[in-house]
């Protein structure tokens, strides 16, 4: 019996990975969404209270590659060199994104356990030499089945995804029997129902490989950019093979066996819908091969459209993410994607969405609020925040509310990948808040300045404000720049500790912020557009 990662047990590091990126250019905005996705998930389970792992990294060797830094006038280790150096490390810091580890092809903690993995295969008799001609794609860096390649105008074969020609390659490799896999495949599949996600993404994997699966060609030997076949260097491994092992490498495969038997499987592979085959039919075939326990999950996101198209480097309609965060900012930015498109299907960029979206949501709803209760509290109570004493039926409703988006949110956003889902959930929430003060209208109740006049607006502050404390505490994965501007505001810095050791699961447990606290009131957490330009 192969392994999963639902089966292990929940002392285990949390680990989950992005597919390792090509280096062929910078990264644009499909990269980022699956990256900030996966930072988010992350940041999540660490505010759980759990071990965790993510990895995320670069894919430095194969024909693309070797072509791109031709082009360039460079050799190929110096073009990804530049490109890791000079545009993807700098944009995931940009970007806040957490990741414990950054994992490059070329590196040697990676490269020689490759070696090892290929030659165990080998030995075992899981690999034999053979030729093979087809239709290939060097976007892809894949070989096309007939029936998958688009007509161009002209009458030439285009790969459906780069729509660009295909060329012919014949060559003599070395074979995985993938083949032999299709029946543990299914098997698999059907025992663990969540392996892939989301549903339409699952069915288009087992209607595949219910069509029979061909042996997969491991080696190339027409270029020479990639890990060597340690038993025949005329051949290099495959740039599919050599990338997915990544996610075993990194993790102390055939170098730190304690770190690998904590961590490894990945709990989570979030994928782009276009590399879903890989992950989930030629890796897990690849593990069971070599009796290595499987991945929990295989999430595939869908693409960011431009034009109706998938956005693309080859295509020239990638879209830096700078453009982006430098009107609206990165916790906006961060939030927009996730906000905006359901995971695991397809989403067009709008300027005008974003725009629409930010006014309405973050600055009217979220931002005003937080400018609203802290100018309150110091104008009414000299900053420090009230206690309340004179709780009653719409209170409960409050309290309710956050007890019961703290639950959903969690559910969404730390089991079912529902990141549109989960945000929503706690903006509903605000937005009820929101409500509550428009009712309970404070500015009206501090007109008296009776004893339970005064309870009462103290009541209603401390209400609005232990909601934003929740809030924040939700928000801090997917927005932890103005989630610890709103914790401070809120004082609960000086008396709750860092946002980051806040527990999600605790954020709905009334009263956590002490009265007392000082409220004080810095800049908008979202300025309204027109002024952030001018700024």
């Amino acid at each position: 019996m192969v392994a999963t990662g639902s089966d292990r047990h929940s002392t285990r590091t949390y680990y989950v990975s992005t597919p390792i990126y090509y280096v062929n250019d910078a990264p644009h905005l499909g990269h980022a969404y699956t990256t900030v996705a996966g930072d988010v998930l992350t940041r999540w389970h660490r505010q759980r209270g759990e071990n965790v792992w993510f990895l995320t990294g670069t894919d430095e060797h194969g024909q693309k590659i070797m072509r791109t830094a031709a082009a360039n006038g460079v050799t190929p280790k110096e073009w990804c060199d530049k490109l890791v150096e000079e545009a993807w490390r700098p944009l995931w810091a940009h970007l806040n994104i957490a990741n414990d580890d950054f994992i490059r092809t070329t590196e040697s903690r990676h490269t020689a356990r490759v070696q090892e993995f290929i030659q165990d295969l080998h030995d075992k008799g899981e690999i034999y030499k053979g030729g093979y001609q087809g239709p290939y794609c060097v976007g892809c860096e894949e070989y096309k089945l007939p029936g998958e390649l688009a007509e161009g105008d002209d009458g030439a074969q285009l790969c459906p995804i780069h729509r660009k020609p295909v060329e012919i390659l014949k060559e003599e490799n070395y074979f995985f029997k993938l083949s032999e896999y299709g029946p543990k495949l299914l098997e698999h599949y059907e025992n663990h129902p969540d392996f892939i996600h989301p549903a339409s993404a699952r069915n288009e994997v087992v209607n595949f490989v219910k069509q029979g699966l061909q042996d997969l060609s491991v080696s190339r030997s027409t270029f020479d950019w990639g890990i060597k076949v340690p038993w025949d260097d005329k051949h290099v491994i495959y740039v599919w093979i050599d990338a997915l092992l990544n996610y075993a490498t990194a993790v102390g495969y055939g170098s730190d066996s304690a770190m690998f038997e904590e961590t490894f499987p990945a709990d989570v592979h979030l994928v782009g819908k276009d590399i879903l085959r890989f992950h989930a039919i030629i890796w897990p075939a690849m593990l069971m091969a070599n009796n290595l326990p499987l991945p929990g999950r295989i999430a595939a996101n869908g693409w960011l459209l431009v034009g109706g198209e998938k956005m693309s480097k080859s295509n020239l309609t990638g879209i830096k993410p700078q453009g982006l965060t430098e009107h609206f900012g990165v916790d906006a930015y961060r939030w927009y994607f996730l906000r905006a498109i359901a995971f695991g299907q397809d989403g067009s960029f709008s300027w005008e969405d974003f725009t629409a979206r930010y006014t309405s949501e973050l600055a009217n709803d979220y931002g005003n609020l937080a400018s609203r209760l802290a100018a309150m509290v110091i104008k009414y109570f000299a900053g420090v925040l009230p206690k309340a004493t004179a709780a009653g039926e719409a209170e409960r409703v409050v309290q309710e509310g956050l007890a019961n988006a703290v639950a959903a949110a969690d559910r969404k956003i730390g089991e079912e990948l529902d990141f549109a889902g989960g945000i929503a959930v706690v903006f509903d929430f605000i937005k009820q808040v929101n409500g509550y003060l428009t009712e309970q209208e404070p500015w009206k109740v501090a007109k008296d300045d009776s004893e339970e006049g005064r309870a009462r607006l103290a009541t209603i502050l401390y209400t609005a404000a232990d909601a934003l404390r929740g809030c924040a505490v939700l928000l801090n994965p997917l927005m932890p720049q103005s989630s610890q501007e709103l914790w401070n505001s809120l004082g609960a810095d000086a008396s709750l500790g860092v946002l980051a050791g806040q527990r999600i699961q605790d954020a709905g447990d009334w009263g956590r912020l002490p009265a007392g606290s000082e409220v004080t009131k810095g800049q908008a957490l979202f300025p309204r557009l027109e002024d952030r330009t001018r700024a």
